[in-house]
């Protein structure tokens, strides 16, 4: 459906996309995560025609955005971060003037602009100013607008900015909702929207992609070590003791436990095993009784601040190994 190779976009000395590459396929959601300046807005910027690449390809059903500019628009409705709607008209005037720049028939305008308000839930403020709504109506009109004309890719630019958790939970609905019959994209730097509402996450940092996977495959990707979080009741020399005789054990730490006359243990096995029933026997064998026993797992939050941390680091190796070069020029 998508197809990006090698996607570049500088302004000067600054790289805002470095060589992104992914595939997008037909019929599911798709989400951009990433820190804010990642590139995440300026990557759908090319993919949708509005700026132009400084090298690569974006090809949108077989079409290249750049030689085959109609074609491949035509396959696409853009919601930018701040939609482009004329505040002046009711919501309906305004969507029967995107209609009509779409091309759609005259004589299917009203009942096309009709279907799409049901859908998206405007019949209370078609009637309505749109400068008079609310900025939760505001975005299900500019999501209207990216409809007009049925496209076969939805792309949103951080759908859910300024939007009440009422609003936010809607739209979420909304946006599952369309994935039935298109294929979307959106960005966002909000972790709880990429993980409730996509099938499939790509993390941007520094305008690289640094992990593209379905939520459960990031976590899976990341889980290098399983560790235990254990409090049992009892005496720390004793559960070291313990502790050290299990082969399985690679590293421990006793913790501050809320727990009275509790110890609050962090575990890591060796070779990612699964220790729990071991560690049980050999505890409660010793007199020291489980209080709790959790498995602790890299939530997506954890990955994706451990991954753009790592690039943010690696390119500022790079920026000061290229400086330290250009200083050890001048001195010649």
């Amino acid at each position: 459906m998508i197809q990006v190779e090698n996607l570049v976009k500088r302004y000067g000395n600054h790289t805002a996309v470095d060589h992104l590459s992914f595939t997008v396929e037909k019929g599911q959601i798709y989400g951009f995560l990433g820190p804010n300046g990642a590139g995440k807005s300026t990557t759908m910027n090319m993919m949708t025609g509005y700026i132009a690449a400084s090298s690569g390809t974006v090809t949108i059903n077989g079409y290249d955005i750049l030689k085959e500019p109609i074609k491949a628009k035509q396959c696409i409705g853009y919601l930018p971060e701040i939609p482009p709607l004329y505040t002046d008209m009711t919501v309906r005037e305004y969507l029967m003037f995107v209609a009509e720049l779409k091309k759609i028939p005259k004589k299917e305008r009203t009942e096309h602009v009709e279907e799409i308000v049901n859908k998206i839930q405007l019949n209370e403020v078609e009637n309505r100013l749109i400068k008079n709504l609310s900025k939760g109506y505001k975005q299900r009109v500019g999501l209207a607008q990216a409809l007009i004309g049925y496209p076969e890719v939805i792309i949103l630019d951080e759908p859910m900015v300024g939007l009440d958790p009422k609003q936010i939970i809607e739209m979420r609905d909304l946006i599952k909702g369309l994935a039935k019959e298109h294929t979307v994209i959106l960005s966002s730097h909000i972790l709880s929207e990429v993980s409730v509402v996509c099938d499939h996450i790509m993390i941007i940092s520094e305008g690289k992609l640094v992990a593209s996977g379905s939520p459960e495959e990031l976590q899976k990707m990341m889980r290098v070590k399983v560790e235990l979080e254990v409090t049992v009741l009892g005496d720390k020399v004793q559960a070291e003791e313990v502790l050290k005789a299990m082969g399985q054990i690679e590293t421990y730490i006793f913790e501050q436990s809320e727990e009275a006359n509790g110890i609050k243990i962090r575990i890591i096995s060796k070779d990612n095993i699964d220790i729990r029933k071991e560690l049980s026997v050999a505890l409660s064998g010793a007199g020291l009784p489980i209080l709790s026993m959790n498995r602790v797992e890299k939530t997506l939050e954890d990955i994706f601040l451990e991954l753009t941390d790592t690039q943010a680091e690696e390119n500022e190796d790079i920026i000061n190994d290229e400086q330290e070069d250009t200083d050890d020029d001048s001195n010649l």
